[in-house]
């Protein structure tokens, strides 16, 4: 391209920039202030939303005599030939545009001519982008809940095949009780519920429409907003046109719900990766989620597991991220708020994929069992059935009992023995009252059996609960 044939194309653009701001500015915009001021390489995933609310904007002009109902249909034809446009992959998107609003607008200028200039009467692109934003957070929220349930079938189910299976549990990494397999991943469950009613009451706080508030201060057209909310499933209008411009608290929110469910999915995570290393060897994950060594042949590498922890980082640093670009914005619309969209997106996408990643891997794992009971009576866990042994049957205070057994493990320890290799002559040295049938609550069988309080880890509460988990999420099946 020669010199001036560039400069030509610049000029046409930056013309056709000057258009879409009403010849305010003699000249175009710097290439740096063009790059740095344009977010259509992003903000584009909003184009569905974008026109869902032009729609809704439309009709509702048209309703209060705002445009001419032929008007209106032009709009309205316009903007559903731009939809098939962008899903075709056939409209061209514009830096010169700025933003997805100006590049619906200005094609649906070009389609359809001055019925397309009267769209944006009586609102902004400030409400706009604040309409289309929680439109697609809503739709985002909507989505991950569905993920999340499927993994809460997935975790009720695999709880379910192995509410009787011992596994040891653990407090500080260390052996403390034996709890089951399935009372294990049913914590879990539990975990994924409150991540659902959190994004649940995100939801709800915002689910009002900005659509209306203009730039700022609303407008002097006489507009129906309670008609564009209802169009668009919103509650409501929102209450101040302030407020409604500038709140990014349903994206932080949001994030902040995406976050603890990140940890949460990255604690199970981080337990997969210990439960598939050889010294603990308590699953097995196939090869469609693992990976090999380079050089060591025998690997298997438990790589999914670990990049959903690692997401985890990206999901609470988009959180950190808008914080502090909101921490600061004094009332109403700033230019910085145009960096909310990027942080929502990505950690929206990484969400998706680990729950989706987790989802195969509950499925996929085969849990070893055998194994598991070896190590589930290992560390002395049945100790605190000998304290709670003593306290039922003896009537000794808890505290006293705690001692006994502490001394009696102390002894089991020296002689390089389990608890229920002591002789009883070694236990009624430390508590005469001792009988025989302490050794009946040192199995982890019966340890396990034994905990039958609300919550507990018996087979029967674990099997209860994952019943009453799948009865409910029954519901939320797509």
């Amino acid at each position: 391209m020669s010199p001036n044939s560039q400069n030509t194309t610049e000029k046409a653009s930056t013309d056709n920039a000057n258009a879409q701001w009403g010849g305010r500015f003699a000249g175009g915009p710097s290439e740096i202030m063009q790059a740095i001021n344009a977010s259509i390489s992003f903000d584009k995933a909003l184009w569905r939303q974008d026109i869902r609310g032009s729609l809704a904007h439309a009709a509702m002009l048209a309703h209060v005599g705002i445009i001419s109902s032929s008007d209106e249909t032009a709009i309205r034809d316009g903007l559903t030939g731009i939809g098939a446009e962008i899903e075709a992959g056939t409209f061209t998107f514009s830096e010169a545009l700025e933003d997805i609003h100006m590049n619906i607008e200005a094609r649906l200028s070009e389609r359809i001519g001055e019925a397309g200039k009267r769209l944006h009467t009586g609102r902004s692109r400030n409400d706009q982008v604040a309409t289309d934003f929680r439109l697609w957070v809503r739709d985002a929220i909507d989505g991950l809940d569905q993920q999340a349930a499927s993994l809460m079938r997935a975790l009720a189910l695999r709880a379910q095949e192995h509410a009787a299976d011992p596994m040891p549990g653990f407090t500080h990494l260390q052996t403390a009780q034996p709890v089951t397999f399935g009372h294990h991943l049913m914590a879990y469950v539990e975990m994924l519920a409150r991540d659902r009613g959190r994004l649940a009451d995100t939801r709800r706080r915002l689910n009002e429409c900005p659509l209306g508030s203009a730039a700022l201060a609303g407008t002097s057209f006489p507009i129906d907003r309670a008609m564009t909310a209802q169009t668009l499933g919103f509650d409501r209008p929102t209450a101040n046109s302030l407020d409604a411009v500038s709140d990014r608290d349903f994206a932080l929110e949001y994030l902040s719900a995406l976050s603890i469910m990140a940890m949460h999915l990255s604690r199970l995570a981080e337990e997969i990766v210990i439960w598939c290393s050889s010294p603990f060897s308590f699953i097995r994950l196939s090869d469609a989620f693992t990976t090999g060594s380079s050089i060591m042949p025998q690997k298997r590498n438990p790589d999914a597991a670990e990049l959903i922890r690692a997401k985890t980082g990206r999901i609470t640093g988009s959180l950190v991220g808008l914080l502090t670009v909101m921490k600061g914005l004094p009332l109403a619309y700033a230019k910085d708020m145009q960096e909310d969209k990027e942080p929502v997106f990505a950690a929206t996408d990484a969400a998706a994929l680990s729950l989706a990643a987790m989802d195969g891997m509950v499925r996929d794992m085969q849990a070893n069992t055998a194994q598991m009971r070896a190590l589930a009576g290992s560390g002395y866990s049945t100790a605190t059935d000998i304290a709670d042994w003593l306290v039922r049957v003896l009537k000794v205070p808890f505290r006293t009992a705690h001692h006994v057994t502490g001394r009696l493990v102390a002894k089991a320890e020296e002689k390089n023995i389990g608890l229920a290799e002591l002789t009883l002559e070694d236990m009624q040295a430390e508590e005469p009252g001792i009988t025989p049938d302490i050794y009946s609550v040192l199995t982890v069988d019966a340890s396990i059996a034994s905990r039958t309080s609300l919550g507990g880890t018996a087979a029967d509460n674990v099997r209860a609960q994952a019943q009453r988990w799948l009865a409910t999420l029954a519901d939320t099946q797509a």
